[in-house]
C-alpha cells in the first residue's frame, strides 16, 4: 500500500520548531506538520489517528535523556521506523526594525536558555523569560510586538513568521545535536516508510528494545553478555525507574544490527530467555552525526581557575623520627 500523501507529522511546538526542521532535513519537505502543546498531546495525536507519525526528541548531547519521551514511547506502544540528529544553533531573533541596542527582555524554552549561558553573561542586561517552546516564542513576539523584546529559536523560525535574526551561534557549544525517533503504530500503512528518508541521513541499521532482569548478582551482565559475546556494538543503554516498584528498572538497550538476521537474531533470542519482560521497540535505519567541533571535544567551556595559592607552612607539634616526613 502506497503512503499516505502528505504524510502528517506531529511535533511538540509551533512551525519551524526545531523538530519541524528535523523532520524536513528525514523525510523532505513534502510532509504536513501537526504542531502539539507537550509531548503527551504529540503522542497522542498519532495513537488518535490524527497524525500518521511524531518525531520525537529523545536524547541532547548537551542536556542528556528527555526521559518523559522513553516513558511515553512504552506508555502509547508506538514503533520507532527511523532516527535523525539535527545540529542545534540557536539564533537572536526579534521583529523587523528591532536592533540590538533595543532588545532586553528575551524568551525561549529554559533548555535553550540554559544552552546560551555564555552569551547572556556577555550581556547582563538581558533579562530571560522561560516559555513552552523556541518557535512559539517567535510566533509570539511577532504577534504582540512588545517592545525590546527578542526569541531565541532557530533561523527556520524567523523565517516561518517574518521575524530577523539579530545575531546567531548564541549556543555555548557548537557540538549540540539533538537525536530525534520517528514514531509511528504498529500500522501496515506506513511500512517502508524507511523509502522516504533522505539518502545522505541514513546508516546501518540499529534496534532499539527495553527490557528489565531480576535484581540479582549477575542478571544484567549476563544478558548484555548475549551481546558482547557476538560481537554487536551497543550503541547506548539507559535505565528506567519502574512504576509502581521503587528502586526496580527497565533498560533501554540500542545495538547495531536486526534481530531478524544473525547475530542479532541469536542475542534477542537469549535476551528473552533471560529477561522478565522485553519488548522490541524497532528495527530501523539509524542515523547519520557529522560532528562539529569534533576536533576539540574536551576543551573547557569556561577558563579554567587560576591554581589556589599554597598555604604557608604550619609548626607541627609532633615529633619526628629520622626520615619521616622526607619526600624521595
Amino acid at each position: 500500500m502506497a503512503l499516505p500523501r502528505p504524510l502528517r507529522v506531529a511535533i511538540q511546538g509551533e512551525r519551524g520548531a526545531f523538530s519541524e526542521e528535523a523532520a524536513v532535513q528525514l523525510l523532505g519537505s513534502r510532509i504536513k506538520t501537526v504542531p502539539t502543546r507537550d509531548f503527551p498531546h504529540m503522542f497522542s495525536s498519532v495513537a488518535r489517528h490524527r497524525a500518521h507519525t511524531c518525531l520525537a526528541p529523545m536524547e541532547n548531547s548537551l542536556v542528556g535523556s528527555i526521559y518523559q519521551n522513553y516513558d511515553l514511547l512504552l506508555q502509547y506502544g508506538l514503533v520507532v521506523r527511523g532516527e535523525v540528529y539535527l545540529r542545534v544553533s540557536h539564533c537572536l531573533i526579534a521583529p523587523v526594525g528591532t536592533y540590538f541596542e533595543d532588545i532586553r527582555r528575551v524568551y525561549s524554552h529554559p533548555i535553550a536558555l540554559d544552552q546560551c549561558q555564555e552569551f547572556f553573561r556577555r550581556h547582563p542586561n538581558l533579562e530571560t523569560v522561560s516559555t513552552w517552546d523556541t518557535a512559539g516564542s517567535v510566533h509570539d513576539l511577532v504577534t504582540n510586538r512588545e517592545p525590546g523584546a527578542a526569541a531565541i529559536a532557530g533561523k527556520s523560525a524567523a523565517r516561518h513568521y517574518g521575524a530577523k535574526v539579530v545575531a546567531e551561534g548564541l549556543e555555548d557549544d557548537p557540538a549540540n545535536y539533538t537525536r530525534f525517533f520517528l514514531l509511528t503504530l504498529a500500522d501496515a500503512e506506513l511500512e517502508g516508510i524507511e523509502k522516504r528518508f533522505a539518502p545522505d541521513q541514513v546508516g546501518p541499521t540499529k534496534t532499539s528494545v527495553v527490557f528489565y532482569v531480576e535484581n540479582a548478582p549477575g542478571s544484567l551482565y549476563d544478558t548484555l553478555g548475549e551481546f558482547a559475546s557476538r560481537g554487536l556494538d551497543l550503541t547506548r543503554i539507559e535505565s528506567r525507574p519502574v512504576r509502581g516498584k521503587p528502586f526496580e528498572y527497565l533498560f533501554y538497550l540500542d545495538f547495531l544490527g536486526s534481530p531478524h538476521e544473525p547475530p542479532g537474531e541469536e542475542a534477542v533470542a537469549g535476551l528473552l530467555r533471560r529477561a522478565g519482560f522485553a519488548r522490541i521497540l524497532g528495527t530501523y535505519p539509524s542515523g547519520r552525526l557529522d560532528w562539529v567541533g569534533s576536533e576539540a571535544p574536551l576543551m573547557p567551556r569556561v577558563p579554567a581557575l587560576e591554581p589556589p595559592v599554597p598555604a604557608p607552612p604550619t609548626k607541627s607539634m609532633d615529633r619526628k623520627g629520622p626520615g619521616e616526613g622526607r619526600r624521595s
